[in-house]
């Protein structure tokens, strides 16, 4: 630990105490816009959430079609009745 102490190298000028406050503040101007870049895309994931979200929401609540739905399959529903009970020949 005093090794380390001895070896850093303390300003001894005023002029290096500007330079180092100056690059202090430079550093963090650029910390500030990278966490308000962060924020940003942030903001822009919530607002896509919140419109995938809304999405949902009005595909849940929308009515169901007026007319029935024909099953699945080959069956032929009952509305054509013919000499087979509506199956082809």
């Amino acid at each position: 630990m005093r090794q380390m102490a001895v070896s850093l190298p303390l300003p001894d000028t005023a002029t290096d105490v500007a330079q180092l406050r100056k690059d202090f503040e430079e550093l963090k101007l650029d910390i500030e816009d990278i966490l308000h870049d962060q924020n940003d895309i942030n903001e822009s994931t919530r607002a896509q959430l919140a419109a995938i979200n809304d999405a949902l929401l009005e595909l849940q609540t929308k009515p169901a079609d007026s007319k029935p739905r024909r099953p699945i399959g080959f069956i032929q529903p009952d509305d054509d009745e013919d000499d087979n009970g509506g199956r082809h020949p």
